[in-house]
């Protein structure tokens, strides 16, 4: 890290670029895949197939029906 990356990091809470990958932009989010599989009773394999917009569905669908 150089001297300018460190202090805008410092003092402006810029966060300097680590080199981690980022998550696909299709990936869904931690906790509701443990929501689908856990509370859902969802296999982790038929989680892993759906899409960000049918994975909330289905969740809601659960809070919803109880289903």
């Amino acid at each position: 890290m150089d001297e300018a990356t460190f202090w805008a990091c410092v003092k402006d809470s810029a966060r300097p670029d680590r080199g981690a990958p980022e998550p696909p932009s299709h990936a869904l989010p931690a906790d509701l895949v443990h929501l689908l599989i856990s509370k859902v009773g969802l296999a982790e394999a038929e989680v892993a197939e759906m899409s960000k917009e049918d994975a909330f569905a289905r969740l809601q669908k659960h809070w919803n029906d109880g289903v």
